[in-house]
């Protein structure tokens, strides 16, 4: 009866394992992905759709957690602790993006772009060899959307760029490739993270900073900086991203459907953004929002200023193959676009 005992214990454990296994198999994968968008904002409850459908999609075995309003830190630190591991996903703007990899600045060179559809079209030629770029670099592009186009906001009326050139301006803390290209150019940058933004306008720290409409809407920095000059400056870019890791520990087979609502996720959000900007300029204005017309001539002094950077930036803040292929493409829609309107 002794001798056989070990044996009984062996199948009592063999039995217990066989009984854990499949509980700890079926355990939910918890995806961790933080934002800036602010809590309850119509962006933030697009996000909130899809983490949702992420779960019923995947009948439970993911979820997502969401940190909005850089609970987690500016998108830089994001970037930075999904390197680390804390989290496991971002829905980033170009700044955080360009963490990872700086060929995404390519979509926001200043005044390249006549319009969302221009854009789009140069990022649609560009994203295989973006998204492989950012694979290489261990992180999956699940979407691509926007946040509008930046305009200038300031505390004081910014006509010309030399209006510009006499304020503080906000700059992104951790790119000082950018920064530097702001000071060749005259004006006179100020690196922070953007959570200390609203902090710094207050103080006086930042007299001016570039936001689009829809972002100094739903952030509220505009009650900070009451002019707004009617110049698209450039396109905010942004994409959701997760680790690849974490991407890969998804079972194979819930991996197309959840790309799907992914992606379905940042078309609405494009769309919202594209459709909200005049709706978003009409309600800061009628609590006190000023905005500084441009004339022709006085867009093409800008347009002249931000061309004049162009030779700084390629291979400084935009690599230089990113940069050029992104004018490339320009042209090539726009020769296409002229054709098809004869």
């Amino acid at each position: 009866m002794i001798r056989r005992l070990p044996i009984l214990f062996a199948l009592i454990l063999a039995l217990v394992a066989g009984m854990v296994t499949p509980a700890l198999a079926q355990a939910p994968i918890t995806v961790k992905m933080a934002t800036l968008v602010p809590e309850n904002s119509s962006w933030f409850l697009v996000l909130k759709e899809v983490a949702d459908k992420w779960g019923k999609v995947s009948g439970g075995k993911v979820r997502v957690l969401l940190y909005p309003g850089g609970r987690q830190g500016d998108d830089p630190d994001v970037v930075r602790k999904m390197n680390l591991g804390t989290l496991n996903a971002g829905v980033l703007t170009s700044a955080g993006l360009a963490e990872i990899d700086r060929s995404v600045y390519a979509l926001s060179i200043p005044m390249a772009f006549a319009d969302y559809d221009e854009a789009y079209a140069v990022l649609d030629k560009m994203r295989p060899k973006l998204e492989a770029a950012f694979e290489a670099k261990g992180f999956v592009v699940l979407n691509w959307a926007d946040g509008g186009w930046n305009h200038i906001f300031s505390k004081s009326s910014v006509t010309t760029p030399d209006d510009l050139k006499k304020l503080k301006l906000f700059s992104w803390a951790g790119d000082p490739k950018t920064t530097e290209v702001w000071k060749k150019l005259g004006f006179d940058p100020r690196p922070a993270p953007s959570t200390e933004l609203t902090t710094g306008l207050q103080t006086g720290l930042f007299e001016s900073f570039l936001a689009p409409p829809q972002v100094a809407v739903i952030t509220r920095y505009y009650e900070h900086a009451k002019f707004m000059t009617d110049l698209p400056w450039q396109l905010l870019l942004g994409a959701t991203v997760i680790r690849k890791e974490t991407w890969e520990r998804i079972p194979a087979e819930l991996r197309p459907q959840l790309l799907q609502v992914a992606r379905e996720g940042g078309t609405k959000l494009q769309q919202s953004i594209r459709q909200g900007g005049p709706r978003d300029i009409e309600a800061m204005q009628k609590t006190g929002l000023t905005v500084v017309r441009v004339d022709a001539k006085t867009k093409e002094l800008w347009r002249r200023s931000a061309e004049g950077a162009y030779p700084q930036m390629r291979g400084g803040a935009v690599p230089a193959d990113a940069f050029d292929d992104a004018l490339r493409f320009r042209d090539e829609y726009r020769k296409q676009r002229g054709a098809a309107k004869k």
